[in-house]
């Protein structure tokens, strides 16, 4: 009997160990889909706010030229 029961000892252990495993691998998964996503929006983020800097930057230099336009020249 008591090796019977030293396997299904053994055999629970396994198994816990297997499951522990499981979950530390999910959460690396897990981890490494979160830093591949960071990692292709932080370019993306930089370029829409170049972006809209250029966009703010053309808008001002138009609303300038038509001031100076409207404006009274000396």
């Amino acid at each position: 009997m008591s090796n019977g029961s030293n396997d299904v000892s053994g055999a629970i252990s396994n198994l816990l160990d297997t499951v522990g495993k499981l979950g530390q691998q999910q959460i690396e998964i897990l981890n490494n889909g979160i830093k591949t996503a960071t990692q292709l929006i932080e370019p993306l983020g930089k370029t829409a706010t170049d972006l809209a800097g250029n966009l703010l930057n053309t808008f001002n230099q138009v609303l300038q030229n038509i001031s100076a336009a409207i404006a009274p020249k000396k």
